[in-house]
């Protein structure tokens, strides 16, 4: 039995993950259009780690692991290749593929784990370990090992990206060193589990999404009854631990003399008795609006490598947006919307346009502050326009406070988001059957849309999914707030 390391960190989260992975990997989800992309962008930053190394060399895997092995050691044997990209090695039934192997002037090697992620996390470390482990248990002599993550403080100025600013490079040695003994006992272990003929009864808990959902998450996680303790709002691990010592998993059960917070007890007090509750001070609250109200909401993509000028890796590029404009109470709203169409620099084109449809007086209901750090993004990005961006920031009236505040309905299910939301409080409206329905979708969509090579009713196709998606975002502000001020009264 071989173990790769992506198999031996699904070990090290689960060993039961570890376990259906090599033996019944048909129970997998597969990974959708969400994770695809992300995996891409990964391969897109592992491209552009290599050009820190000018001259390296790529082993092809197309002929076999032992192929690869070979043509491994004869790279390391050349001194004139100063670094080694997927260097392919195995060690007593481990095998890794080293991102970059960089050759250093005394002969000695640096081992380079290359991540998309813009800080060093914890479970880098044994990704880094493991291959440190067989590299070093292979006859080569590894000088440090290192992770190479994205600087988020980069800043584009256009033209090629800057790669020695763009990644910032952290030596992981010692911590690496100090965890190669619990190496062992792990390897150990997970040799052990896959030589069983049944899957380790493991529980599901925190290590099901930490650091990563599992692949076989519906597996061990089978849905929630609507009532259980999961679903009270942003209610901590421990707390969950706690009351299912006590054999409690339904919100009903729950003591009232445990420890919740304010939003979690008037959550459990809505589940226990079935009624939705709504706090007095809500008619105040929404009496600070001004009308004409103008209901808005943004789509972005934030890729890895910024595309544009001035921005850095994993900044928000708006490229659509949807405004309801509402006169008086109980009109009937004018829409306005904006959606870049090419591959160029939408930002300032938003800009101007979403200037345009807010005018100069009236509030803007958003929900959540997502559009406000946007509007903060485009003051910098823009500063010819930031006075104008500030004036509209001042008149932004975030509905998303306003519920957690004042409003609890039990279908909530310990969520606030407008996806949980609406369904309860305008259950008319309804995402469902939408070829884009979150946000996700809008920016893979939009990829799509502009990368170009699509047919002109594919093009259209998408155009219309996207801008229907975005139009019921702020339609649905605009409904949500005639529920809430008529349950205000």
């Amino acid at each position: 039995m071989r173990i790769s390391k992506s198999k031996f960190v699904a070990g090290v989260q689960c060993l039961k993950r570890l376990y259906l992975q090599v033996h019944q990997p048909e129970l997998a989800t597969q990974p959708d259009a969400a994770a695809e992309a992300i995996i891409q962008q990964g391969r897109e930053v592992g491209m552009l780690a290599r050009t820190l190394f000018p001259g390296g060399v790529e082993v092809d895997c197309s002929h076999g692991l032992a192929d690869a092995i070979r043509t491994t050691r004869d790279l390391l044997a050349n001194p004139e290749i100063p670094a080694i990209f997927e260097a392919v090695f195995e060690h007593q039934n481990v095998l890794v593929k080293v991102d970059i192997l960089h050759r250093r002037r005394d002969g000695r090697w640096r081992l380079i784990e290359v991540k998309s992620t813009s800080e060093a996390k914890d479970h880098h470390l044994e990704d880094a370990a493991i291959q440190y482990r067989v590299v070093s248990r292979s006859g080569v002599d590894v000088a440090s090992a290192c992770l190479a993550h994205v600087n988020r403080g980069y800043i584009y100025p256009g033209g090629e990206i800057e790669p020695r600013r763009f990644f910032r490079i952290r030596n992981l040695t010692r911590r690496v060193q100090r965890l190669l003994p619990k190496l062992t006992f792990q390897l150990r272990s997970e040799f052990s589990v896959l030589a069983m003929r049944q899957p380790p009864d493991i529980a599901p808990g925190r290590h099901c999404t930490d650091p990563v959902t599992c692949e076989f998450y519906d597996r061990c996680n089978p849905p929630r009854p609507d009532d259980h303790i999961g679903y009270l709002p942003r209610i901590h691990a421990s707390a969950m631990e706690e009351l299912e010592e006590m054999g409690i998993e339904s919100i009903r059960d729950v003591p009232d003399d445990f420890d919740l917070t304010e939003i979690q007890r008037r959550a459990a007090t809505c589940v226990q008795t079935g009624e939705p509750w709504y706090s007095p001070e809500l008619r105040q609250v929404l009496g600070g609006l001004t009308y004409p109200l103008y209901f808005m909401d943004f789509e972005t993509v934030n890729r890895a490598i910024p595309p544009f000028a001035g921005m850095r890796p994993y900044d928000h590029l708006p490229f659509q947006f949807s405004v309801h404009v509402q006169q008086q109470p109980g009109a009937e709203p004018e829409h306005h919307e904006h959606l870049a169409t090419d591959a160029s620099d939408p930002r300032r084109e938003f800009n101007s346009s979403l200037c345009h449809a807010l005018e100069e007086s009236g509030s803007i209901v958003v929900y959540s502050s997502f559009e406000s750090q946007r509007l903060s993004d485009l003051a910098a990005w823009l500063p010819e326009y930031a006075e104008r961006i500030n004036a509209i920031q001042a008149r932004l009236f975030d509905l998303l406070p306003v519920v957690r505040e004042h409003v609890y309905h039990p279908a909530f299910a310990g969520s606030y988001s407008i996806k949980s939301v609406l369904p309860a409080l305008v259950p008319e409206m309804t995402y469902d059957g939408m070829e884009v329905a979150n946000g996700q979708d809008a920016g893979l969509a939009w990829e799509l849309l502009v990368r170009g090579g699509l047919d002109r009713g594919e093009c259209e196709r998408i155009r219309k999914a996207l801008l229907d998606y975005c139009g019921l975002d702020t339609l649905a502000m605009v409904k949500l707030l005639d529920r809430l001020r008529i349950l205000a009264r």
